[in-house]
């Protein structure tokens, strides 16, 4: 083979060859070789044309562009671009090449400077016919014809061209090409047993070759070591040396043997890259194993792009699946066993691999959290994958050979472990239909340590997320626990982190998809006390302002990272941060909004008093209309009457259910001297007179920076709520002189506290029957200054009296009270005209009131009084 720059094998001249008519067919070969021969018009034509700047020439075969020569251009051309052929095409080519350098070799030395500059072999085909027990049979196709326009030297060339002319035929006898590497210490790449070849050399006379070669590997560590360098990428550069003993012979006269050395050098580009590939298929699904346990079997199509000239088939190949251990580099966990199915290798053409890998059961090291993190290696792995990102597993052949797969392929295999990309595939929408039930809220403790779960509100609900099955997963899986990180949105602003971090159990059912949807996994899982950190108060002020007087469900946004440990064949283990987002509608308050609790006082102790202020400790009935429930450790609620704080509320420990909730405890303080000043105490007198009258009063709700003493914050948020409630109505006892009267036959205008009155004619006096609504406190009537009237105008008298008097507990009559009457009104004769009878009248009065050691005086309007009068 020639070394020149210009040589024509490389494509350095610059006009198209004429096609050349047949020549004779040679007759020295002692094999049943092909020779064909044809002669050409133009000397100065490569028989390979390069690719980069020249044209196309119809005559070069594909196989011939693709294997180039790997010698420079001429020196204006600058450095070819190369290709890379296969270690065993290198083999064959070089051994045709040193067996066609040895034809006329025993001439004198101008002879066999012509062969090797002049000569020029193109490839047609390479391909494998079959695998053997020692390596392959390769069948070679091309070809051969000597080129006098490639010699430098004039006086070489035609002394060349008369030569060759004159022997017009040489025949090479069956020899060995060995191939090495010099860099890695001559060792031994393999061997080639090239046949008998008879060629025709005279000048532009082409011979058309096709042989069969037996290729056997030779040093099997050492390819493996070149083979890791390459994958490594420490192969930066690779010379590779031929060397082959050849018997010439022309005619009947003997040439003897020549030995030949070629040496071909590798780098840059030159060096190829593991090939990019695509994976079609991929199907999981359950397989029974001859030791009947269960696998997972794992059925993969891969599609790869052949652009090298080569024709074969691979044999069934066995291969170890590793992935990267919890150390940086070199650990490598097995996970499955792999093996391929035959692969038609077709020059040009994409190649289809099937590859059938089965996982036998998942190793504690791949499920074992790594030392200084949170996972493990198969968390790493599985989280990579389901979050789109790339990551890399390893393939090592096989230690033993699969079926009738020569054991050499093996042995050069075993120890090789070549980097295979695993693309990622995101799932989006991996959790759909998510949603909550039975939700129960708990204010935060104020007593807890802060910044701990207990100092924040927490919710307990019912959850359940309908899992999409990705179509790869054809095998039964069921989900045990699950825990995430939620984020909470309303209207796309974010309200705050529900931690839920603890594992919670759940279960899991199959379902089928609709449609032409996929499967799905429903997961259903019950979280207790799940911590909701608020961020934002001013978006949970706007949510609870929704549900109390918006009317319609309000839709909160849930964005979640969810682990999931799984039950499959192989085990349980835990799929980390799967993406979930959902919608949980939230019911508003229904029919009257907070009024809909319709809250009553079932029972009233007065604790203790001041001058302005008492403490009152009640027990409130109401019904929950929602279906939600709560739990309040602690809250602090301010009471108003038209815009003015007359007191707060405070209840601890109360669990609010659907449904009837009673005596729940409230511990009131009325102090509007205080909160409210003079405007305070007048408002107070006012709401306090309304009530005693029977007046539909409304006291309002508010929070205030103290409502929830760990979040101060979020109470000031909800301050702009302002909640609207009736004034609870207080029971009053039955009077033991109507023991058998329904309260709903007493008149809507009478008072509640004042049963019936008796008036005496004679005596000017009169008394009533009181009904207190304290069961356990005493009032005391300090003062009263009170008009009657008959049909809401006419007055009838007039009632003054200064001396206290005791209300006790229950149903009471007053002592008889003086009465100044009105002797010439209307009313006067209308009460006269009832004696012996019942008269109703009505009655506007200032009352002073002393509890303990509070007191006041207030207003009272009534009407429908039943009176009885006496003389």
């Amino acid at each position: 083979m020639s070394n020149h720059p210009t040589s024509p094998l490389l494509g350095g001249a610059e006009h198209d060859r004429e096609e050349r008519p047949g020549s004779r067919r040679s007759k020295g070969s002692s094999q049943s070789q092909r020779s064909r021969t044809s002669a050409h018009s133009d000397e100065s034509t490569p028989l390979l044309s390069r690719n980069g700047g020249e044209q196309q020439h119809d005559h070069v075969s594909p196989a011939a562009s693709s294997l180039l020569s790997l010698h420079d251009d001429g020196p204006n051309d600058g450095k070819a671009k190369r290709r890379w052929p296969t270690i065993v095409a290198l083999s064959l080519l070089s051994a045709v090449v040193f067996v066609i350098l040895g034809l006329g070799f025993a001439a004198p030395a101008v002879v066999q400077e012509y062969a090797k500059e002049a000569v020029v072999f193109e490839p047609t085909d390479l391909s494998i016919d079959s695998f053997t027990t020692s390596g392959v049979k390769a069948r070679i196709r091309g070809n051969f014809q000597l080129d006098g326009t490639k010699v430098q030297r004039k006086s070489v060339r035609d002394l060349g061209r008369a030569g060759t002319w004159i022997a017009r035929a040489v025949e090479s006898r069956p020899s060995y090409v060995k191939v090495t590497l010099p860099e890695y210490d001559d060792i031994l790449l393999g061997t080639a047993l090239v046949p008998s070849l008879v060629v025709d050399i005279r000048d532009g006379h082409t011979t058309y070759v096709d042989f069969t070669t037996d290729l056997e590997p030779g040093d099997v560590g050492g390819i493996r070591r070149i083979a890791n360098d390459w994958i490594d990428g420490r192969l930066g550069q690779l010379r590779v040396q031929g060397k082959a003993d050849v018997a010439l012979k022309s005619g009947i006269f003997s040439l003897g043997t020549q030995t030949f050395s070629e040496t071909l050098e590798f780098k840059g580009k030159d060096i190829p890259t593991i090939p990019q590939y695509n994976i079609t298929r991929l199907n999981f699904h359950e397989v029974q194993l001859p030791d009947s346990q269960t696998g997972m079997a794992a059925d993969v199509s891969i599609t790869m792009y052949n652009n090298y000239p080569v024709t074969f088939t691979v044999p069934t190949l066995g291969f170890d699946i590793l992935v990267p251990g919890c150390a940086p580099e070199g650990d490598f966990i097995l996970l499955a066993n792999a093996t391929t199915g035959e692969i038609q290798v077709l020059p040009n053409q994409d190649l289809n691999v099937t590859v059938s890998g089965i996982i036998r059961q998942l190793p504690d090291t791949l499920t074992a959290v790594c030392p200084d993190k949170k996972t493990s290696p198969l968390d790493a792995l599985l989280g990579d994958y389901i979050h789109g990102i790339d990551s890399t597993i390893f393939v090592r052949g096989a230690d033993a050979p699969v079926g009738d797969t020569p054991s050499w392929i093996s042995e050069l295999i075993e120890s090789v472990i070549v980097p295979l990309p695993f693309p990622g595939h995101p799932f989006d929408n991996l959790m759909r239909d998510f949603s909550m039930a039975d939700v129960h809220l708990s204010l935060p403790d104020p007593f807890a340590e802060p910044g701990s779960p207990e100092a924040q509100p927490q919710i307990s609900a019912t959850v359940k997320a309908l899992v999409n099955l990705p179509k790869e997963m054809n095998f039964p899986i069921g989900v045990s626990h699950v825990r995430a990180d939620a984020e909470v949105f309303y209207h796309d602003r974010k309200l705050g982190n529900l931690d839920l971090h603890k594992w919670q159990e759940a279960n899991s059912t199959q379902v089928e998809g609709q449609g032409d949807g996929p499967p799905g996994l429903m997961v259903e899982s019950v979280v207790e006390k799940a911590p909701l950190n608020i961020t934002d108060d001013d978006v949970f002020s706007e949510i609870v302002q929704a549900l109390l007087f918006g009317g319609k469900n309000v839709v909160l946004g849930i964005k979640a990272k969810v682990d999931v440990e799984t039950e499959t064949t192989l085990g349980k283990f835990v799929i980390r941060e799967i993406p979930a987002q959902g919608k949980v509608p939230i019911k508003p308050l229904s029919g009257n909004g907070i009024g809909s609790f319709a809250p009553k006082v079932g029972d009233l102790r007065i604790l203790d008093t001041t001058r302005t202020t008492f403490l009152i400790e009640a027990k409130v009935n109401m019904t929950n209309p929602t279906n939600y429930s709560a739990t309040v450790p602690y809250v602090n609620i301010n009471m108003l009457s038209n815009g003015t704080v007359l007191g707060f509320a405070v209840a601890r420990n109360v669990k609010i259910v659907p449904g009837q909730n009673d005596n729940i405890l409230v511990i009131a303080t009325w102090e509007p001297a205080r909160l409210g000043g003079q405007k305070g105490l007048a408002v107070g007198r006012e709401l306090l007179s309304q009530y005693i009258s029977g007046y539909n009063t409304t006291l309002t709700l508010r929070t205030h920076n103290g409502t929830i003493p760990l979040h101060p914050s979020l109470g000031a948020a909800l301050s702009s709520i302002e909640i609207e409630i009736p004034t609870p109505k207080l029971d009053p006892p039955k009077n033991p002189n109507h023991p058998d009267r329904d309260e709903d036959d007493r008149d809507d205008n009478a008072p509640r506290f004042i049963d019936d009155a008796t008036m005496h004619l004679l005596t000017s006096t009169a008394t009533f029957t009181l009904l207190s609504p304290l069961r356990y406190s005493t009032i005391f009537v300090t003062h009263i200054n009170a008009t009657a009237y008959y049909n809401h105008t006419d007055p009838v008298g007039e009632i003054v009296y200064e001396l206290p008097f005791v209300v006790p507990p229950g149903a009471t009559t007053s002592p008889r009270l003086p009465v100044d009457w009105s002797l010439d009104s209307v009313g006067y004769q209308a009460v006269k005209q009832a004696l012996g009878g019942t008269l109703k009248l009505d009655a506007k009065a200032t009352v002073g009131i002393r509890l303990g050691e509070w007191e006041d005086r207030v207003w009272f309007t009534g009407g429908g009084i039943g009176a009885r009068i006496q003389i």
